[in-house]
């Protein structure tokens, strides 16, 4: 059997074809997509003054909670509770909350043992501590994590107006010396660029669980984590990914509304954790699926097409023209969110961290077809 035979000219302008559609579509999400919120301006709110429950869901979280639960619990906010499910904890989580609740009735105590755990990861933890919440605003965050502000619960819970049922906000990692930890912030940055500009697009299919907030009867009524109960994630986007509507939700990314986390201390433990967060992917809507697909194809092929081109010694003006205007988009793009999240000295590094993630999100991706990732805590 005869191989056809293609011409090199022929082959180049399929390529540079291609190349150009990728560039087209890197040009929507940037400049139709991204741009909602790099050109966000917030609208001036007030307390909303409805009460609130913080619920938190710790498991050997001994030393994260003696130092970030007075944070919340000082919080300047009229009314407000802060319920604490201790989940089989290990360490003296539970004498310490006991402690803590014996100077403080804003703080409500729900200890569970883990033979109780009937749910996979945190979903039956948080469940229970909703359950026990008295009012109807929620308001989640981790153990490890602090208010970035006194007004961290006015800020939040200040966008609950008509019909605003979800309140998604940006949860930050600390900003520490090295590469590694440039590498989280810049990872989490532009998760939450994603997330946040396809939610003003009305289009939300995710929060983070450490910043957001949402009303109990929202959750009843979408009875709960039941359609996911067996996946460990999702507690944050499936949820979100079910009962989001275009008018339910709304976003919340003042400096002093962020949440800020200490970063996994190791490549291997932030390995793990993206892995985690990877197995809900193939839960989400298909819409969602094509839309975060595409993007993520198109970060891929750009740069090979870019470097088959000028091996081929295809038109170098042209086709570093092309590159030059996605380069200079992106770092705009880039810049103005990095301004409206409040992450500093992250724009140099930029590049390169996006080009590690190119290739980084598929390898993980076909490590968790052959492998469980490990489950929550």
């Amino acid at each position: 059997m005869q191989i056809p035979y293609f011409p090199q000219d022929l082959i180049e302008q399929i390529l540079m074809l291609a190349y150009m559609l990728a560039f087209v579509v890197q040009m929507f999400y940037f400049w139709v997509v991204f741009r909602r919120l790099a050109f966000y301006r917030d609208k001036e709110t007030h307390t909303s003054g409805e009460a609130v429950s913080v619920v938190i869901c710790a498991r050997n979280e001994y030393a994260n909670l003696k130092k970030n639960l007075p944070l919340i619990l000082q919080q300047d906010y009229p009314e407000f509770e802060v319920v604490v499910v201790n989940d089989n904890s290990q360490d003296d989580s539970l004498g310490l909350l006991e402690e803590i609740a014996r100077g403080n009735n804003k703080l409500k105590i729900v200890n569970l043992n883990q033979d109780l755990n009937f749910f996979h990861g945190k979903k039956f933890p948080l469940s229970l501590g909703i359950k026990s919440a008295s009012h109807e605003i929620l308001l989640l965050i981790d153990a490890d994590c602090r208010p970035s502000s006194e007004y961290w619960i006015r800020n939040m819970t200040c966008k609950f107006k008509g019909e605003k049922e979800i309140v998604l906000g940006y949860g930050a990692y600390k900003k520490k010396a090295g590469m590694m930890n440039m590498m989280i912030r810049y990872e989490t940055l532009w998760v939450a660029i994603q997330y946040l500009s396809y939610s003003l697009s009305g289009k939300t299919y995710m929060g983070v669980g450490r910043n957001m907030a949402y009303r109990k009867s929202l959750f009843y009524r979408n009875k709960g984590f039941s359609s996911h109960y067996t996946v460990a994630s999702g507690d944050d986007d499936l949820f979100i990914n079910s009962a989001a509507t275009k008018r339910n939700v709304a976003i919340e990314v003042g400096h002093g509304s962020h949440t800020i986390s200490l970063p996994e201390g190791t490549f291997t433990a932030w390995v793990k954790q993206k892995r985690r967060h990877l197995t809900t992917w193939k839960y989400y809507r298909p819409r969602f699926k094509w839309l975060l697909g595409t993007w993520s194809i198109s970060q891929l092929i750009f740069p090979g097409l870019f470097i088959l081109l000028m091996s081929l010694g295809y038109n170098f003006i042209v086709v570093g023209a092309v590159l030059f205007v996605r380069f200079v988009s992106y770092l705009l793009i880039t810049k103005m969110c990095m301004n409206r999240l409040n992450e500093r000295k992250l724009l140099l590094f930029s590049p390169l961290a996006e080009l590690f993630l190119i290739v980084f999100y598929p390898m993980l991706s076909l490590v968790n077809i052959f492998s469980k990732p490990d489950k929550w805590k």
